[in-house]
C-alpha cells in the first residue's frame, strides 16, 4: 500500500469525539484506508494525517463518506524513520 499525507482545514476548531473517531475508523476500513497518525495545528483548525491506502481516490471516498475535508492529498514516496529520532 502507498503512503499519503492529507491536509485537512477546518472552519471551526476540531472537536473529535470517541463516537466520531469510531465512525471514521469504520468508514476507512470499508474503503481500505488505514490511518497511521496525525498532527494537529495549535489553533486546532488544521490537521496533517499519514495514511496507508491503495490510492488517493480511496482517501477522497473515505473523507466524503465521513464528511471530513481532505484539502490536499500527497503521496509520500520515501519515509525516513531516522528523521523522527
Amino acid at each position: 500500500m502507498a503512503l499519503f499525507v492529507i491536509e485537512r482545514n477546518y472552519a471551526e476548531q476540531l472537536n473529535l469525539t470517541t463516537d466520531i473517531a469510531r465512525l471514521v475508523t469504520e468508514i476507512n476500513s470499508d474503503v481500505g484506508v488505514h490511518w497511521l497518525f496525525s498532527f494537529l495545528s495549535a489553533d486546532k483548525k488544521k490537521t496533517y494525517c499519514l495514511y496507508e491506502a491503495p490510492n488517493a481516490e480511496a482517501i477522497r471516498e473515505a473523507a466524503r463518506r465521513a464528511r471530513l475535508p481532505a484539502d490536499v492529498i500527497v503521496e509520500v514516496t520515501q519515509l525516513r524513520p531516522e528523521a523522527f529520532t
